[in-house]
């Protein structure tokens, strides 16, 4: 073929050149035989087609732009290979430009430029397209003139006369260049199509090119004829639903959108709403009424009647107001509690007398374990009425409580409708668990969300976002739970009646344990009664021994303990039956974790015993001073808050305000760094409460006396030795009695605090009230003084009390001096 090719340009005439005058085009490419209509306004163009009209023929070289945007072109800025072609009708328009028709003719290759101003004028080479037809190019025509018909039919707005032209074309090389005809290309696409100067080369590029086109327009088509079949369905359903309307009007019958409406309307009805809600309610089922089926409202408008449908307008449970029926209920459920219990009661006594009382907003305020959260459902059982509960921890957003307003996607009401819905009366009992827990942040405040559903006298026409229509509230017993009063907002606690349950007595837990805990966990167990026996005094060793809690949920984990392994012992051993008394507990839960008697083991100098409030009820602690030789100094450690610290200086200032009244040497505070340590650092404390502890450690240390470790104390000093009154006094001396102290000392004026103890308590602890500190000395310390050197090892020294058996603590030998 390579022989032939050349043969044919041997025998083909010399490459014929011409010179003619240029036209720049900014992106339009012109192809041979193509008529193009062009419009000229550049001044060297208007110059170019001028000279080039002076001619015979009209002959003007086209060459397309290099950089489409340039105004002021030279030889560089233009495309090498161009097409010539011939003038035909001009028209000068009113602003100077021509509007002409031009037909190309042949390609042509730039050999080089003749002139440059005032217009562009070019020697030019005429490029042959001639090329023997082979079966390659006969079967590229082929494919290429079967892509264009396709291309056609699916395009679908070329004249028809067009697919005549393309199947009687014969020229490879105009075959090629009508695919630049094609609007779909880019100005790059027929750029690459004109310079490609191998005819078979550009039939492949037409093929590539068409093909790409074709796929596109497929695509399009595809798409088109979805839309157009959705479209199609949709007015189709539409013009069916309109005749079905029809045909429902004649026979009289109703549509589905008018039986929906109906079927709302009977249920609003039904639901025997107070009137505003029931106007609300009807408006919205007439505006679901009128909107079309696939409105995006639809379905809010379908789940907003539904909750207003839904809620207990009217609904409500009889009061169960048997008072003895209702106080077994309630000690079948709870071992003591006697304040909340009177109280519950007292409410339905009331209640057998008027149906106007108003429900209390009742807040239970206890360390955990008490039975604060298990006693919502007790009330509500003893009462007869439904429970529904909502935990407070955590909630930080305002809309929990109010609801989110019905302008958001997915808005629900607040939790206090959700709960009476769940409910299912407007009277229901509803704990709000942990209301000492709600947090705040941008989101709002829900404690101030709280102020209106919990008060008493505005929550009969609480208002939820979402509902937007008033509930009354005031029928529902709320009752909310806390651990803690002062992280509560002084205006939410104002608004509720608080009932403190500071802790069960020894006695208490015992009873618990043997008449509750037991038999439930020997049911979570699997256990039959008779397998297991757990005595009283096997619970009383485990509350002593193993726990250290205001209420019984370690315990219940011990008593659970014991279980699982038993029932180990029945699975492997093949045990029938086993009775845990209090030698076997340790058996069964090991080592003791606490030590059941006086906080400390011996009387000690420097030592005394300090009564505190915790977050888990009363506790026990010790409260240390040492002296060190040297320069005199102050230090308190212990993580002491700010009160807690004026609470030591005011002891302090007092011991040494009376130090020789007190038998200690005024020199003793010039010679001695004194340090007051409480133990367990980590934890922060505070308040005034240990005033007199501190006042008695410093004057146990400072005067060589020892103080006693069964006398525990608690009460504010003033710089005159005066005894103020403190608060947790119950839980103070529950813990004493816990820790096996035999005496307490607390401030007089606390003294009508005492009925709020139980009565075995109270039998089992010698509480005595001061009013001075002189009393508290003659009460904390032992007559016995030590000598000054002997009182730097106070830690070290121990005196037995009468009556206590002697082999009980054998004190460790003081260190030679």
């Amino acid at each position: 073929m390579s022989k032939r090719k050349e043969s044919v340009e041997e025998e083909s005439p010399p490459a014929r050149t011409e010179h003619l005058p240029v036209l720049p085009l900014y992106e339009t490419v012109v192809f041979p035989r193509m008529m193009q209509p062009i419009q000229v306004g550049r001044k060297p163009s208007l110059v170019a087609v001028d000279e080039a009209v002076k001619q015979r023929p009209h002959r003007i070289v086209m060459l397309t732009q290099i950089d489409p945007n340039k105004q002021d072109v030279g030889p560089d800025d233009l495309m090498d290979i161009g097409v010539v072609a011939t003038l035909g009708p001009m028209f000068r328009l009113p602003d100077g430009s021509v509007q002409l028709l031009a037909q190309g003719e042949d390609r042509v290759r730039v050999i080089g430029f003749a002139k440059v101003d005032p217009y562009l004028e070019v020697e030019v080479e005429i490029i042959s397209q001639a090329i023997e037809e082979t079966r390659e190019v006969s079967a590229l025509m082929q494919t290429v003139k079967e892509l264009m018909t396709n291309y056609v039919n699916l395009r679908g707005n070329i004249p028809a006369d067009a697919l005549s032209t393309v199947r009687e074309v014969e020229d490879p090389a105009w075959l090629a260049d009508l695919v630049g005809y094609m609007p779909e290309l880019e100005p790059g696409q027929r750029r690459q199509l004109l310079v490609t100067l191998d005819v078979v080369e550009r039939l492949k590029l037409a093929h590539a090119l068409l093909s790409e086109q074709i796929e596109i327009l497929e695509l399009k088509n595809r798409i088109s004829s979805e839309v157009q079949k959705n479209i199609d369905k949709t007015q189709r359903e539409y013009l069916l639903r309109e005749q079905m309307k029809e045909i429902q009007r004649e026979l009289g019958e109703m549509d589905p959108e008018q039986a929906e409406a109906q079927e709302w309307r009977d249920k609003i009805e039904a639901a025997a709403m107070p009137e505003k809600a029931r106007e609300k309610a009807e408006k919205e089922a007439e505006r679901l009424e009128r909107m079309p089926a696939a409105s995006p409202e639809v379905g809010m408008i379908r789940t907003y009647l539904d909750w207003l449908v839904g809620m207990p307008w009217s609904v409500s449970t009889e009061d169960q107001l048997d008072l003895h029926s209702a106080a077994e209920q309630l000690d079948r459920d709870h071992f003591g509690l006697e304040m909340v219990k009177e109280r519950l009661l007292e409410f339905l006594a009331v209640r057998r007398l008027t149906t106007e009382l108003k429900s209390p907003i009742i807040c239970l305020v206890g360390p955990p374990g008490v039975g604060k959260t298990s006693l919502g459902k007790s009330v509500a059982a003893a009462m007869g009425r439904k429970f529904a509960r909502m935990s407070l921890g955590g909630v930080h957003d305002e809309a929990e409580i109010r609801g989110h307003r019905r302008t958001y996607i997915g808005s629900l009401p607040g939790r206090v409708i959700q709960a009476i819905r769940q409910a299912g009366t407007n009277n229901p009992v509803i704990m709000l668990d942990e209301i000492d827990k709600v947090g705040a942040d941008f989101r709002g405040d829900p404690s101030s969300a709280l102020l209106e559903v919990l008060d008493p006298e505005q929550n009969g026409e609480f208002s939820d976002h979402y509902l937007e229509v008033a509930f009354d509230l005031s029928r529902i017993l709320f009752v909310t739970t806390a651990n803690v009063l002062y992280t509560i907002p002084a205006a939410l606690r104002d608004r509720m009646e608080i009932i403190e349950l500071p802790g069960y007595t020894e006695e208490e837990k015992v009873q618990i344990g043997v008449n509750f805990l037991v038999p439930k966990q020997r049911k979570n167990h699997g256990i039959q009664e008779e397998q297991l026996v757990m005595t009283s005094q096997a619970v009383r060793r485990i509350v002593r021994e193993y726990t250290r809690e205001a209420g019984v949920r370690q315990l219940e984990r011990e008593i659970a303990s014991i279980c699982r392994k038993i029932a180990r012992r029945f699975a492997e051993d093949g045990a029938s039956s086993v009775q845990v008394d209090a030698d076997a507990v340790a058996t069964y839960l090991k080592a003791p974790r606490f030590t059941w008697g006086v906080a400390e083991e011996y009387d000690q100098i420097g030592v005394a015993t300090g009564l505190v409030v915790t977050d888990d009820g009363g506790d026990v602690i010790p409260v240390e001073v040492t002296l060190m030789d040297g320069k005199p100094n102050f230090i308190l450690t212990g993580q002491l808050g700010d009160v807690m610290q004026e609470s030591a200086r005011a002891a302090m200032s007092y011991v040494h305000s009376r130090a020789r009244e007190l038998g200690i040497k005024p020199s003793a505070f010039d010679e001695h760094a004194i340090h007051i340590h409480v133990p367990a650092g980590a934890i922060p404390k505070d308040g005034p409460s240990a005033g007199i502890t501190m006042a008695v450690a410093l004057l146990s240390a400072l005067s060589g006396r020892h103080a006693r470790r069964d006398v525990a104390m608690t009460g504010e000093i003033t710089l005159r030795g005066r005894v103020l009154p403190i608060g947790g006094l119950k839980q103070k001396v529950l813990a004493a009695h816990r820790a096996g102290v035999s005496t307490v000392l607390f401030p007089a004026k606390n003294g009508k605090d005492l009925e709020d103890i139980p009565l075995d308590v109270r039998s089992q602890l010698d509480l005595i009230p001061v009013d001075h500190m002189d009393e508290v000395v003659a009460r904390a310390l032992l007559d016995r003084p030590v000598a000054a050197e002997a009182s730097k090892y106070a830690h070290f020294d121990a005196v037995l009390l009468p009556g206590l058996d002697p082999g009980w603590h054998t004190p460790p030998a003081a260190p030679a001096g």
